[in-house]
């Protein structure tokens, strides 16, 4: 059994790798806030960064075409964003096929053309390319290149809708045209998940106090409110916090936001996981045994029920009481936070979550997580930095794509590479 010999693998790596703890002191630009950067619209004919598109300083080697028959075409998944408009010439739904991380950039780029120009959408001419219709080995052909318009066709808004696109966060950008702009994505393959999992920096968490905390603000040994079962269930306690396993207060993700009928609102990042009902549930009841399971927040549909810490007027529950998910959204956000706590959960706006990420099993995540709880009961600290991914989460990615099967992980945590 794999698993074991993950634990094993672990527990003996744990100290051996374990960096010398970084000095927690003010840095560069610390406390000072950053004024806000001018955008400078690309020129014609300009790309960004200025390296060749399929080089790794941009979107990486051509892996080869996908069609539908091939068995790569699961990597390809639809794009139904309502504001993002699909030229569709081929009344195929092609133009709407594309890898995740492309649709995270285009979801990203589409809040941003609505946010500069009001009433103004996104428009997407070409995306996946079935038919052969582009150059030999263009990265259309892999769903992870499209080229874009705004709504308007206002062929002035084109050298700003390029800089957007960079920074919404695709790898490569260029000022293909007069007509059009187009962009372009390493493979997922070849892209790290970072943590996988976070929050956004503005979630709430509970404290011992009975106060509430940013979980930017949060530091290791904080007690914040969690749960005691391994499913969620059980009573809801405080749990110290032992360290962060990714904290970025500056980048901007998109979040899946899940709106619950009893009114709290939980975002998270699609690899997170978070305790859901299998079928039919009671607004409001406890949850029985056997009837929550961990699932990935990019999985969770409406009529599913989650686990929420207060009821009406702010009553606070002893246990987690189960209330529907009525609507699930994506939005952009700042600052990504993944607190670890001793329980292996955390009660984040109210909804009781998982710590943990891009494995499909809350036990086999815990349990991969033992050494490191071990090593805090022993030396008070884990090593980590101020900023970034745990060195721990970095060693478990590591492993956990070379000891389990790629169905057990979520899609954006198969990663080859870094950070």
């Amino acid at each position: 059994m794999l698993l074991p010999t993950l634990v094993t693998c672990l527990a003996g790596c744990a100290f051996l790798l374990s960096p010398v703890s970084e000095g927690c002191g003010p840095g560069r630009g610390y406390g000072k806030r950053r004024s806000p950067r001018k955008l400078v619209p690309l020129a014609y004919k300009q790309f960004s960064p200025n390296v060749a598109e399929k080089t790794l300083g941009a979107s990486g080697r051509y892996e080869g075409k996908i069609t539908r028959s091939s068995e790569r075409f699961k990597e390809l998944t639809p794009n139904y964003n309502p504001d993002i408009i699909f030229k569709d010439e081929e009344n195929t739904g092609a133009d709407r096929m594309m890898t995740q991380r492309c649709k995270d950039k285009l979801n990203s780029l589409a809040i941003s053309v609505m946010n500069l120009w009001p009433g103004v959408r996104l428009r997407v001419t070409e995306g996946w390319d079935e038919d052969g219709h582009h150059s030999e080995e263009s990265l259309h052909y892999e769903g992870r290149a499209v080229d874009i318009t705004t709504s308007d066709r206002d062929r002035n808004k084109y050298a700003m809708l390029a800089r957007l696109a960079v920074e919404a966060g695709f790898d490569w950008v260029y000022y293909e045209s007069k007509a059009h702009i187009h962009c372009s994505v390493k493979s997922d393959h070849s892209v790290a998940a970072k943590s996988g999992g976070c929050f956004p920096g503005d979630a709430l968490v509970t404290l011992e106090s009975g106060g509430q905390k940013s979980i930017s603000d949060l530091r290791p040994g904080e007690r914040v409110l969690a749960s005691s079962g391994s499913d969620g269930r059980g009573e809801l306690m405080y749990s110290e916090v032992l360290a962060f396993l990714d904290q970025d207060p500056v980048t901007r993700r998109l979040f899946y936001t899940l709106q619950t009928d009893a009114g709290p609102r939980l975002s998270l990042t699609a690899a997170h996981l978070l305790f859901v009902t299998e079928g039919n549930c009671s607004e409001g009841a406890p949850p029985a045994h056997g009837v929550l399971r961990a699932a990935y927040a990019s999985d969770v549909q409406p009529g599913q029920c989650v686990l929420v810490s207060e009821g009406e007027a702010g009553q606070r529950h002893s246990e987690g009481r189960l209330s529907h998910v009525s609507r699930v959204g994506v939005m952009e956000r700042r600052g990504v936070f993944a607190p670890l706590t001793q329980q292996g959960t955390v009660v984040v706006d109210g909804v009781v979550a998982s710590c943990y990420a891009v494995v499909d099993q809350q036990s086999m995540a815990h349990w991969a997580f033992a050494p490191l709880r071990l090593m805090y009961s022993w030396t008070g600290s884990t090593g980590g930095r101020s900023e970034g991914i745990h060195w721990y989460s970095e060693l478990l990615h590591w492993l956990g794509r070379r000891l389990l099967d790629s169905e057990r992980l979520h899609p954006l945590g198969v990663a080859q590479g870094g950070r």
